[in-house]
């Protein structure tokens, strides 16, 4: 049966400390630290090594579009989570990314068999990503899981400022192999510590007489999603989350164009996952089921602060209308584990590959339509309409979600 999003009796909110408490809940957590934070300074390292080598912007700006790629194939390969221990789906994960990274570090490795590696190493990363998403679910269960989300959010943000952060330093004082080799080093780490302080769970059942292909299990979690009114707007809400995420990709075109302090799109860059951050303690606070009224809301009001952009404010304003976007869009530690929570435990690990997948490739699409509009119509007036577009987005979703809640609290379809 699926498991519908619960809350305590009182509505009394969890606190993070309580979720913190957890052993198992802490090895997840400091897993994805170490490996998040190996991750983000190794994608500025590759970066510099591409264009160390090349002198190509293309070829060093492609190597990051490498890593929108398991949005192509993460639907199905996310599955796998379904089918095997999940714990056991992580940890031979990791296991392998940590080798392939490794081999990344050797040396004059040529550049296809680098981008190959690369590939291999981020195909392997969808079916990780779904079965860390579905243990938490396994971990944490009501209110638990929100909140619990909410935490793994704030690890990704901090993750993502310090490895930007420290990635250039970093590869000065080792080098571009010594910074992959350290990546390695974080996968293996984060491998030993979920063997060693998950237990063993079963491989969820999704079907009894029969085990399907991974393509016959994605289409079924399609399906199921789409049939469902509060699955399909909560999946739609995640996905958005590509609109508010443009702005970001135009930093440092409306940066350039604006300000004349150096630092200018640094401090931009690091306001909205800093909001971000704000905006995952503060709703960690309120009780389960204002989260989920404002979840809604919030998504639209992620685009308004953008809209001040357009009118080329200060560098101090600026900051500050990207933090609050960021505080708004920490939507995104409620509506993913609302989802997570209502789909079937056996089809989890596939459902959340698909809101995942749907999640990078929105990110991917939107930001390049938007760097092709700031060609055109400057970077200021794009990252303004990237806003508008997030608010009127968000505003439908709201409204869809506000009749899709009041429903009656049916199970699943195909359940």
């Amino acid at each position: 049966m699926a498991q519908a999003p619960q809350t305590t009796a009182d509505d009394r909110p969890v606190r993070y400390r309580e979720v913190l408490a957890l052993g198992e809940f802490r090895a997840v957590l400091g897993a994805r630290l170490v490996s998040m934070l190996g991750d983000q300074v190794a994608r500025v390292a590759l970066s510099l090594l591409v264009f160390d080598r090349t002198r190509s912007a293309a070829l060093a700006a492609g190597t990051f579009a490498l890593s929108f790629l398991p949005a192509l194939a993460g639907p199905v390969l996310a599955g796998l989570a379904d089918r095997y221990p999940r714990r056991r789906v992580v940890v031979i994960a990791d296991l392998l990314r940590g080798a392939l990274l490794a081999l990344m570090a050797v040396p004059n490795v040529p550049l296809p068999v680098l981008f190959a590696l690369l590939v291999a190493a981020e195909l392997i990363g969808a079916p990780a990503n779904a079965a860390h998403g579905a243990l938490l679910a396994d971990i944490l269960a009501g209110d638990r899981l929100v909140v619990g989300q909410g935490a793994r959010s704030i690890v990704d943000q901090v993750s993502q400022i310090g490895g930007y952060a420290v990635g250039g330093v970093l590869t000065a004082l080792l080098t571009a192999h010594g910074v992959l080799a350290l990546n390695a080093a974080s996968f293996i780490l984060s491998a030993l510590v979920l063997r060693l302080c998950l237990r063993p769970r079963p491989a969820p059942t999704e079907h009894a007489d029969s085990s399907p292909s991974l393509f016959t299990s994605a289409r079924r979690s399609a399906r199921l999603v789409w049939s469902d009114p509060r699955l399909r707007t909560l999946i739609a809400l995640v996905w958005m989350i590509g609109l508010p995420v443009a702005a970001e990709g135009l930093t440092v075109p409306y940066a350039a164009g604006r300000y004349p302090e150096p630092a200018a799109a640094g401090w931009l860059l690091a306001a909205t996952p800093l909001g971000a951050v704000v905006g995952a303690l503060l709703l960690g606070r309120c009780r389960p089921s204002v989260r989920r009224r404002l979840m809604a809301p919030m998504a639209a009001v992620a685009g308004l602060p953008l809209l001040v952009v357009a009118v080329r404010p200060s560098l101090a304003v600026a900051c500050l209308v990207f933090g609050l976007s960021g505080v708004a869009a920490s939507y995104m530690t409620v509506a993913p584990a609302l989802y997570v929570a209502r789909t079937p435990a056996a089809g989890r690990g596939q459902a959340i590959g698909l809101m995942s997948s749907g999640a990078i490739a929105s990110q991917g699409v939107v930001t390049i339509v938007a760097g092709l509009a700031a060609d055109q119509i400057g970077a200021a007036v794009a990252v303004g309409l990237a806003g508008a577009f997030t608010a009127l987005v968000g505003a439908v979703l709201a409204v869809a979600w506000a009749r899709a809640d009041a429903g009656p609290d049916d199970p699943v379809a195909g359940q």
